[in-house]
């Protein structure tokens, strides 16, 4: 399966006074045409900030220092602001995490997407940008006539909905999905889920999923990649995760969500918290906190390495 995107070694910091703070620190991982990644860990450990780096949306004092961005072959980072419009949006489409700070209150949804639209394409009419906006509101569940309420008229599973047709209005080929489900009760995340699924097949779109939360990945991802203090500790496929963790932070972020299949499950919690970023623990980033800490552990970080061809992890325990 071709490559539709490859991530080579991404590094981002941001230099304040106190510190410089690598918020991502050589992350690597690709993403085949088609498919679905997860990427999960802790608040705090970068996901979301791998997101925007591939938009290329890091604000200052965010830099990316390092790395390689490859879409399609193209090298992102190598793009000016005005190319990167063209890709931004049209080629690639974001869903970020609160709906309703991502749309203006003062207008309608419908003007939302004449405006998204033709920003891409000029050639389009308002009225044929209201078509697509009404004929998207059919795909999504949502009565066409909604196109004139706005945003505070919907309710949170409704402008979220809303700004997944925003995502695909375009017919982008990748889509990053931030966080979609935070601020929505179980019913609702289980229907966003499910319209994200559906429409990535529908729509022939690879997904990144953005997420804390292990069970949204577990039925929705082919493929999973665990962070912790702005690095990658492992990279799965996601049946071969859930069933054998090869990392002990991925052990322990399973180990603390429930399983209804296991009557006698001791949930467990990660002891701790994850480190200040301003000032690491020296070697393994997890070793304050890993149950298989030893010596080698607190003084030398361990690199990702290939253990087959499914997995890869950064543990000493494997090196």
């Amino acid at each position: 399966m071709a490559e539709l995107l490859d991530v080579q070694d991404l590094t981002l910091e941001y230099r304040t006074r106190a510190a410089v703070v690598k918020a991502v620190n050589k992350v690597s991982f690709t993403l085949p045409k088609g498919s679905t990644l997860g990427l999960v860990g802790e608040s705090g450990s970068g996901k979301s900030t791998v997101g925007h780096a591939l938009m290329k949306l890091v604000d200052p004092p965010g830099v990316v220092s390092g790395g390689h961005i490859y879409f399609n072959g193209l090298d992102i980072l190598s793009l000016d602001e005005e190319e990167m419009r063209k890709i931004r949006g049209k080629r690639i489409a974001m869903i970020f995490q609160d709906p309703m700070s991502s749309l203006s209150p003062v207008k309608k949804v419908g003007q939302h997407f004449v405006e998204y639209i033709r920003e891409h394409d000029p050639s389009v009419s308002k009225s044929e940008a209201l078509n697509t906006a009404r004929k998207i509101f059919e795909d999504l569940g949502i009565e066409k006539s909604r196109v004139e309420d706005y945003p505070h008229q919907f309710s949170g599973g409704m402008r979220q909905r809303v700004m997944i047709g925003l995502a695909i209005a375009l017919r982008p080929e990748l889509i990053i999905a931030d966080e979609p489900t935070t601020a929505l009760d179980v019913v609702v995340e289980v229907q966003i889920l499910e319209l994200l699924k559906e429409l990535k097949t529908r729509y022939s779109v690879s997904l990144i999923l953005i997420t804390h939360n292990m069970g949204v990945v577990a039925e929705t991802t082919d493929r999973i990649a665990v962070m912790y203090a702005g690095k990658l500790m492992e990279v799965s496929s996601t049946t071969k995760l859930f069933s054998h963790p090869m990392n002990p932070y991925t052990e322990a972020l399973l180990n603390s969500i429930p399983n209804i299949l296991l009557n006698d499950q001791l949930l467990k919690s990660i002891p701790g918290s994850p480190p200040d970023m301003c000032n690491l623990p020296q070697g393994c980033p997890f070793s304050t906190r890993c149950p298989y800490v030893f010596d080698k552990c607190r003084v030398e970080d361990p690199k990702l390495l290939r253990l087959d061809q499914e997995t890869e992890t950064a543990c000493h325990l494997h090196g």
